[in-house]
């Protein structure tokens, strides 16, 4: 399999090296596409530097920052000229640790999509206070509740998709572009009838810099998930 990680990034640079690293030096075979926002603090010049030092990493610069879900759209369209046959969503942070890479592999061997569960058997969170626990598992609740869907963890941006997964969504429907895309696509994966499978991992805050969460992300998740039912009625197992 031609595995390819999707890496949005703005503002890593405290991080980027040290990730990039980790991952190439892992030795399994992955590529990747960094896809930076027009970081003011020079991640997308590093990123370029870790380009030409690695041959299986690229990097796609953005003219300024649009967005989460943009973000990784445009990456995957990316992963698909590259002849991925999986494709990942992987934060540049370290709060998704590299180590859990080979289990992914070995997962989405045997279903369509594999995400990273916080909230299964196994899994946990680490050094986040009491609000952020509570708006990331209650938005988990939140979703289960007007979506009707079993997932745990709606919200996880570490994931897995088989490559065709993907090719037969139609992204132009999405406008959502933070926690609100996370839960949009996994839905309609869902919807779709994929095997949609959750892994245990322990999340751990970011070592440096500074989250990416904002009210207003959170807002337009809440608003966002009621309109999910009605915005895809038309989508059924086996439809594209």
């Amino acid at each position: 399999m031609h595995a390819v990680i999707v890496m949005p990034t703005y503002n890593e640079a405290d991080n980027i090296e040290d990730i990039t690293t980790s991952i190439m030096e892992m030795d399994i075979g992955v590529s990747m596409v960094i896809v930076d926002d027009n970081s003011p603090d020079g991640t997308g010049l590093i990123a370029d530097r870790l380009a030409e030092k690695f041959p299986r990493v690229r990097v796609l610069h953005r003219a300024e920052k649009k967005g989460y879900g943009l973000a990784c759209i445009q990456g995957f369209e990316e992963a698909f000229a590259m002849g991925a046959d999986v494709i990942f969503q992987m934060d540049a942070d370290f709060s998704h640790d590299p180590a859990y890479l080979p289990e992914f592999l070995s997962a989405i061997g045997s279903h369509d999509v594999v995400i990273g569960s916080r909230y299964v058997r196994g899994g946990a969170v680490k050094n986040w206070g009491i609000l952020r626990r509570v708006i990331s598992k209650g938005g988990s609740l939140y979703s289960r509740i007007f979506t009707g869907m079993k997932l745990k963890d709606f919200t996880s941006g570490y994931r897995c998709y088989r490559s065709e997964v993907l090719k037969s969504i139609d992204f132009s429907k999405i406008a959502t572009k933070g926690y609100g895309f996370l839960v949009e696509l996994a839905y309609i994966c869902c919807k779709m009838g994929y095997d949609v499978y959750e892994i245990p991992i322990v999340f751990a805050d970011r070592r440096v810099g500074q989250s990416k969460m904002t009210g207003g992300i959170v807002l337009e998740a809440a608003l966002a998930v009621p309109r999910l039912r009605w915005k895809y009625r038309g989508i059924g197992v086996g439809s594209s």
